[in-house]
């Protein structure tokens, strides 16, 4: 029996080796790896003495050879394929472990030139890989260490024959290996493409599962938690969170805490959301506020009731005052101590941490790196029998535009630019009021613009006077404005573009409330 071992993964094949060594197989091995495992006392035959041919172009050319690949790809037991390897003295290979040069780590670490992203393409690797998944009835591919111990357990159940491991795990582990090579050319197509490209012909979307989830949005359904992988956007938020206390994480967990920390990364000055069911239940924001007073003020302010069970975020690190906020902050309708699922943040002090940890043993406490809320990224949705790919909507704060008689104020400007950048959170068709920072108001998903904003007017009260109000999209009918000045708001912003803007305008003037416009959409089903 005879193995391959050409690894820049490298933990665990000096045990690999050594147990395969002790079940009577030759290992053969390239440069480094053949260092390695000599290094470590195992007798090792070069690639190189194999097939008689030394490496070649500063090593790009070693494996790539009939005795290697001749030795991989002949179907035992086929006449004519014996023949012609025992013509030529083709050894047989019966087990190649092999995985890639670091080409991510090496395009996404300081500034790489082409001809350093070049050479971490990796040639021989993926062609071995290939070859022995697709020969794999006879011969084993591993391209994981967590896979060494149940091949050497099948194996020393067969006395070291590679017949001991069945034909359901052969299949498995090629699957892998086909997907290990497919996620390494995908991000070499991504590099290649550049950002003026994002959407070729064909695409593949590059993955790594993190973690299996007990079920999916709901217990019938599988589910698991992927982060994206990408050469151009590399993973922040949640893409990159880390979980320092409470439960695990479910699938409905990770949509509010990605839809919490989208909002609050919308934000440079400092930002605390609360989200139930993705959609934002209180919200603050304001130049030197802290965020124990965001978050006292968003929760009396906003939609309380709705904010039991849901998702905490601040864009700033959460210190003891926040912590002891979290933890004692009594809610405004009830009197009863909140209750959250998720706290998210970029970090905590030390102090704040343990504090959080003694709320909930419960409670999921996460960081998640901020990045830049503005890098252009792509977002994929599937379908049913498809999928949509598009460009984020990572647009900034739009140019607001006055079209009715009153001006606003300075302060209601700051208010509006909060309201519109929370309104794009919102799902459609969205309605928001905003007063001195905070989200006194809030109406999602309706099929119609003005019954959101009814949803708006209820829900504020008569926190409601002197707010402004921002809609996703443009105001069709006048009645959207009337029941927001009706509300007690002193401007409404929309995006403008109704043939009946006209109308609109004529009823804000009436009503003695400023109506802007913005000329960008914020649509989000």
């Amino acid at each position: 029996m005879r193995a391959i071992l050409a690894v820049y993964d490298k933990r665990g094949v000096v045990e690999f080796g050594r147990s395969l060594h002790e079940l009577g197989w030759e290992l053969v091995a390239t440069g480094n790896t053949a260092r390695t495992l000599r290094e470590a006392g195992l007798p090792v035959i070069e690639v190189a003495d194999l097939t008689g041919s030394p490496e070649m172009l500063g090593g790009r050319v070693k494996t790539l050879h009939p005795k290697v690949h001749g030795g991989i790809l002949y179907r035992r037991g086929h006449a004519e394929d014996e023949a012609e390897v025992a013509e030529h003295a083709i050894p047989a290979v019966d087990l190649v472990a092999s995985n890639l040069y670091p080409f991510v780590d090496t395009v996404t670490t300081g500034d790489p030139s082409l001809a350093d992203a070049l050479e971490q393409i990796d040639i021989g690797g993926p062609t071995m890989i290939r070859a022995s998944a697709k020969n794999h009835p006879w011969v084993l591919p591993l391209v994981d260490p967590a896979d060494y111990d149940a091949v050497l357990a099948a194996l020393r159940g067969a006395g070291g024959q590679p017949d001991g491991v069945d034909a359901e795990a052969r299949r498995r582990l090629a699957a892998k290996a086909f997907q290990h090579v497919a996620h390494y050319d995908t991000a070499i197509a991504e590099y290649l493409r550049g950002d003026e490209e994002p959407f070729p012909a064909q695409l593949t979307v590059g993955m790594t599962r993190l973690e299996e989830l007990r079920y999916g949005e709901n217990p019938h359904q599988r589910g698991a938690f992927y982060r994206l992988d990408s050469v151009r956007a590399p993973a922040d938020g949640i893409g990159g969170y880390e979980q320092h206390h409470g439960k695990a994480m479910s699938y409905v967990n990770f949509l509010d805490a990605d839809a919490a920390y989208n909002l609050v990364a919308d934000f440079q000055e400092p930002a605390v959301a609360i989200i139930k069911h993705t959609n934002p239940a209180c919200f603050g924001a304001g130049d030197g506020a802290s965020i124990a007073d965001l978050y006292e003020r968003a929760l009396s302010e906003g939609d309380h009731l709705s904010a039991y069970g849901g998702i905490v975020a601040s864009n700033r690190v959460v210190d003891m005052a926040c912590a002891t906020a979290l933890r004692e902050v009594l809610s405004p309708g009830t009197g009863g101590r909140m209750f959250y699922e998720i706290v998210v943040a970029p970090g905590y002090e030390p102090d704040a941490l343990e504090h959080l940890k003694k709320k909930s043993k419960d409670l999921r406490i996460l960081t998640a790196p901020m990045g830049d809320p503005f890098r252009q990224r792509i977002e994929v949705r599937t379908l049913r029998g498809g999928a949509l790919v598009e460009e984020a909507d990572v647009s900034r704060d739009s140019t607001f535009e006055v079209v009715s008689q009153r001006q606003p104020t300075d302060g209601e400007r700051s208010d509006l630019s909060i309201a519109w950048r929370v309104c794009k959170h919102v799902k459609s068709n969205a309605v928001c009021f905003v007063k001195d920072g905070v989200l006194v108001g809030m109406g999602a998903g309706q099929p119609n613009r003005v019954g959101s904003a009814e949803i708006c007017k209820q829900q504020a009260g008569e926190r409601a006077l002197g707010s402004v109000a921002a809609t996703d999209a443009l105001i069709p009918f006048p009645d959207t404005v009337e029941v927001c000045a009706s509300a007690g708001c002193t401007v409404v912003a929309h995006t403008g573009g109704s043939i009946r803007d006209d109308e609109s305008v004529a009823a804000a003037d009436r009503l003695g409330v400023t109506l802007v416009v913005t000329g960008v959409r914020h649509f989000r089903h």
